[in-house]
This record gives structure tokens, C-alpha cells and sequence, in this order.
């Protein structure tokens, strides 16, 4: 998951546009039990060679640029350009098709054979062999390494044994290396790969994992070429990367980033244009003027005040576009607060009185759509109307239950991050819950996003905190499993349900992608009874472009298309 693209407790963003409520399918890619996987299928896009040049709104990315340790939207943008996958998500749909893959066959969903097509190329003019992903998932689970997208290893056989194990601090609170001493991994590579030959490698999971070739197109799965092993930690290469992408670094600076075309490049996701420049900003109103003269061709941040009243779309017309993307917005129940322990008839109250439908109305001017369940609308799998009591506003209900929860005693807070407005949601809230319930109910703003989450993992909050998710890949799975899993990573309500554990286990099991939603959402129904969470609303992308360019589309994942963008 990409920090404020894709994070527990996401940062959020304060966009105010309409929000597309269509639903589309992400049917998985051409896995089979028994059967040889077919190709994708997918049409090619449009061909490369429209040539000319265009500038892109960018950030500054966090960390050198390296697939593996790179979670957050500044760098995954440009190496979304860079980097080419297995699978490629499509990008009307998100639906997941071969890329770099020719075929991922099982029939267990334990043990996986990946073959990979020839031609492909990084951008060094090597070819992407087998041995490319092999040593680069190994590389970005091994432990001391550090790399922040490790944990997508976790299914693969031998995780564990690539993680330290050592403490992180002594008594008196210093730090210390959990590498060191007993602490060192028991293993530097995953037992769970091996390579077969140049083009085939095979993937042993230690449970079944019936959406892992979904998940195979996140940037974390990238092959590195042989020149990245030479000096990992080189800062050569963290500037200017070698990817199997359409695009390559030319240059980076702390001003822009420029790519240009990767010669070496047959895939089917080639792109249009030649040269591409991300130019970084700190302020969205700065972009937005460059874009309304022209300056800058794409921008994937509207600012608020131009999204009050839609005078972007005035401004912009039909180049002022909105993208559904895989973000849902929740608020938890914290499990160090005792009131709300085994009582499953006060969550429900609070969340029937919430109105979902004025907030999202006279808040976020259109730009959610109030939730029915705990999984966004963009993933296969989705199923309208999983949170009832709960997510239904009926004050007459919320009293009832109110009442027969014995409901709040003392201040009920509401715990929040100041930055995009959540302040304003939050209190909405909390005067509905005052005028319906008369709870006595605050907001409490910490000093940063940071914060919030220290506070949340710390357990030093009670009462209710928001949280958020922007998927890491398109599945239902995605919007369960790391949020309410026993013992998992974002699972900040503590939500602890064999039963849902069990569903979950089920699914991962199933042999078709049928069986295995049906499971997924037997487990999602789950959460109706106690509600961990509070499902709040559905999030969209807006975006916006220039005169200059055409064909200019997000994602499902709220990154810009870099590949399919035309100039006139």
C-alpha cells in the first residue's frame, strides 16, 4: 500500500467532484485449476509514436527510486511508468491482464508456475528472465533490507524465515538492531521460489492464495535487473532506475523528473508520447494556474477552492474528468475503549445516525458516495448493501437501539488528522449524534497524520478514530483481509472472528474466482454483527488537463496513465 495512496488510516484528500458510481469487474487473471493459463486477451492500446512532449504535476518522491521500497504516490507514479509486471491492470477496469507473464498456472492456489514471455527487455537492453523476479522478491523480503514493500512476500514459503527477529529497543528505551545477534534471519533467500529455467519460475505460497496472481502487478513485485544486485543501496540507480517499463529516467532533479521513451520495450503497454516531465509542486493552486495557462498538461490534484461550487469544471469543461478509485473512508471503535466492548447494539445505533447522504451532499459537494458495505464499488466482488443497521440512517432505529445499548457514558470523542478536512465530517457527525442520541460527543484534531496513527498503534486513543484504505490491487480480498485479519498490520479495531478468519481461509482456498467472492463476502457480512468499523463513504479521483493532450485517464488506483496520454 502506498502512503496516501494506499494506507491504513489513509491521509485523504480533499477532493469535492462527483463521484461515478458505476461498478466495474476485475475478473481475475487467466490462473485455472488444472487448465494452462490462456493470454490476457486485451486489445493493444493505441500504438506508439505520436511523439512530442508533455508535463505532468509531481511530487517529490520519499525514497530513491526502487519498486521494492516504494509505498507512497510521489514515486509510484513514476515508476508505474517504468516498471512492467507480470500482470498489468487495466486501465478502464483494473481488470488484470498478462504483461510480462505469458501464462500463471496452479492447481492448488498453493504452487504457481509462471512463465514468461520473450522480448522483454529492461531498459539496460538486458532481457527480464526469471531470474529478474526471483532475486528482486527475495531482495525486497530479506529483512535487513529494510524495503518498506516487504510484506507482499508474506504468502511465499520462507517469509519468516527472511525476517529479524530481535527487539527493536532495550529497557531504557534505546534503539537497538533486531538483526543483530539471534535476532538475524534464518534464511537470505524464499524457500517458496525457484527458478525452473531463463523464462519459467514457480511461486510455493504456505497457504493457498487464490487471488495471488491478482495481486502480482503491484510495483512491489517488479523484476530488478542484474545491474541493480551489483550496488543495491547505489544512489545511481535509485535517481535512474532500470525498469522493463515503456519509459526510462533521463534525468532527475529536486525540481523534475524526466522520462523518455525505453527503446528496448515490446510490450503491449507501449507509449505514445516521447518525452514525459514530472515537475514538482507543494501547492496544488500552483499546478492548477499551470495548468489553466497551458504550462502543465496533467494534474491529478484539484485544490479545494476550485472544487467548492465546481468552478473547475467551469474552468476546465470536459477536460475537468473524475475518477473512480479503490478508496473507502470508516471510523473504528478502538478496542481500548470498554463501553463499546461486546456491544454491538451501540455501534449499530451510532451508525444509523449517522446521514451519510447530507454529508457526502453538503461536505463533500458530490464527491462520495455514502457506503453500504466494507468493500469499495471498483473491485470484482462487491456486493451493495453488506453493512445494514449500521450504514442505514433511521433515527427512530438509532434511539431504539440506543436505548437498549445502554448507550455512552461521559464524552464520546471522534479522533481525526487535521489535514483535508476531516475535521468537518467528523463534526457533522458529531452533532448528529448530539440532536438524534444527545451524545455528548467531541472532535479530537492530533497535530499530524503521523501522530494519529503513533496514537492508534500505541493504544493511546479511545472512543472512535477515522481510518481509510485505498487499495493495494484490485480485489475484494484486499479490503478484509489486512484490515480485519487476526493480528493484521491495519487491523486497528483488534477485530479477532475465527469464524471470519475461517471464511477468509476458505476463499483464499477456492478454485474459482466465483467460489472464492462468495466466501469473501460470507466473510464481509460478517462484520454486520459487530461492527469493528463504520463504513462512511466511497472516495473518487478528480483530474484535470490541457488543451494540448488528449486520451489523458487515472486509474483505479488515482495514478495517471502515463503510457496512454496523446498530444494533439
Amino acid at each position: 500500500m502506498r502512503i496516501t495512496k494506499r494506507a491504513a488510516g489513509l491521509a485523504g484528500v480533499a477532493a469535492l467532484a462527483l463521484l461515478a458510481t458505476a461498478c466495474s469487474s476485475t475478473p481475475a487473471p487467466t490462473t485455472s485449476a488444472g487448465g494452462a493459463a490462456a493470454p490476457s486477451g486485451t486489445a493493444a492500446p493505441a500504438p506508439a509514436g505520436s511523439g512530442g512532449e508533455i508535463v505532468i504535476r509531481g511530487c517529490t518522491p520519499e525514497n530513491p527510486l526502487i519498486a521494492g521500497n516504494t509505498s507512497e504516490v510521489c514515486g509510484g507514479n513514476i515508476l508505474d511508468a517504468v516498471t512492467s509486471k507480470l500482470v498489468h491492470y487495466n486501465v478502464d477496469t483494473a481488470a488484470p491482464e498478462m504483461d510480462i507473464a505469458e501464462s500463471i498456472e496452479t492447481t492448488d492456489n498453493k504452487l504457481f508456475t509462471v512463465k514468461l514471455k520473450e522480448g522483454y527487455k529492461f531498459s539496460d537492453g538486458t532481457d527480464v528472465l526469471a531470474k529478474n523476479f526471483v532475486d528482486a522478491w527475495n531482495y525486497t523480503a530479506f529483512g535487513p533490507n529494510g524495503q518498506q514493500g516487504g510484506y507482499f512476500n508474506e504468502p511465499i514459503a520462507g517469509f519468516a524465515d527472511l525476517q529479524c527477529t530481535g527487539e527493536s529497543e532495550d529497557a531504557a528505551g534505546n534503539d537497538l538492531d533486531p538483526c543483530e545477534g539471534d535476532g538475524a534471519p534464518k534464511a537470505e533467500t524464499l524457500s517458496g521460489l525457484k527458478v525452473v529455467d531463463d523464462r519459467t519460475f514457480t511461486i510455493e505460497t504456505t497457504e493457498a492464495v487464490s487471488n495471488l496472481p491478482v495481486r502480482l502487478g503491484y510495483s512491489a513485485f517488479a523484476p530488478q535487473p542484474d545491474a541493480f544486485f551489483a550496488d543495491p543501496k547505489s544512489d545511481a540507480f535509485g535517481k535512474q532506475p532500470i525498469g522493463a517499463g515503456p519509459y526510462k529516467v533521463a534525468s532527475n532533479s529536486a525540481t523534475e523528473i524526466v522520462l523518455e521513451k525505453n527503446a528496448d520495450y515490446s510490450g503491449q503497454y507501449a507509449g505514445n508520447v516521447d518525452k514525459v516531465t514530472f515537475r514538482m509542486y507543494t501547492d496544488p493552486s500552483a499546478s492548477y494556474a499551470d495548468l489553466l495557462a497551458n504550462n502543465v498538461d496533467v494534474v491529478d490534484v484539484i485544490p479545494p477552492d476550485q472544487l467548492a461550487g465546481d468552478a473547475w469544471k467551469a474552468a476546465l469543461g470536459d477536460r475537468a474528468q473524475v475518477a473512480e478509485t479503490g478508496i473507502i473512508q470508516w471510523i473504528t471503535f478502538m478496542p481500548t475503549d470498554e463501553q463499546f466492548k461486546d456491544n454491538a447494539k451501540l455501534r449499530a445505533a451510532l451508525g444509523a445516525a449517522i446521514d451519510r447522504e447530507t454529508i457526502t451532499k453538503e461536505i463533500f459537494n458530490g464527491s462520495r458516495t455514502p457506503a453500504t458495505g466494507w468493500v469499495s464499488p471498483v473491485v470484482d466482488g462487491y456486493k451493495e448493501g453488506q453493512c445494514t443497521d449500521g450504514c442505514t440512517f433511521d433515527e427512530a432505529k438509532a434511539k431504539t437501539l440506543y436505548e437498549e445499548s445502554g448507550g455512552y457514558q461521559g464524552q464520546l470523542t471522534i479522533s481525526v488528522n487535521p489535514d483535508a478536512g476531516h475535521e468537518l465530517w467528523a463534526q457533522a457527525i458529531c452533532n448528529g449524534w448530539k440532536n438524534t442520541l444527545g451524545v455528548d460527543c467531541a472532535v479530537n484534531v492530533t497535530p499530524d497524520f503521523a501522530t494519529l496513527r503513533t496514537q492508534i498503534k500505541a493504544g493511546e486513543l479511545k472512543g472512535i478514530v477515522r481510518g481509510g484504505w485505498q487499495m493495494d490491487y484490485p480485489s475484494i480480498e484486499n479490503f478484509l483481509t489486512p484490515i480485519y485479519g487476526k493480528g493484521a498490520a491495519s487491523n486497528d479495531s483488534k477485530y479477532d472472528n475465527p469464524a471470519f478468519q475461517q471464511a477468509l481461509t476458505d476463499a483464499a482456498a477456492a478454485t474459482d474466482a466465483a467460489a472464492a467472492n462468495a466466501k469473501y463476502q460470507e466473510a464481509e457480512a460478517m462484520l454486520d454483527e459487530t461492527y469493528p468499523t463504520l463504513p462512511l463513504w466511497y472516495s473518487a479521483t478528480p483530474f484535470g488537463y490541457s488543451t494540448k493532450v488528449d486520451n489523458v485517464k487515472l486509474n483505479a488506483f488515482g495514478a495517471i496513465d502515463v503510457a496512454g496520454i496523446t498530444v494533439k
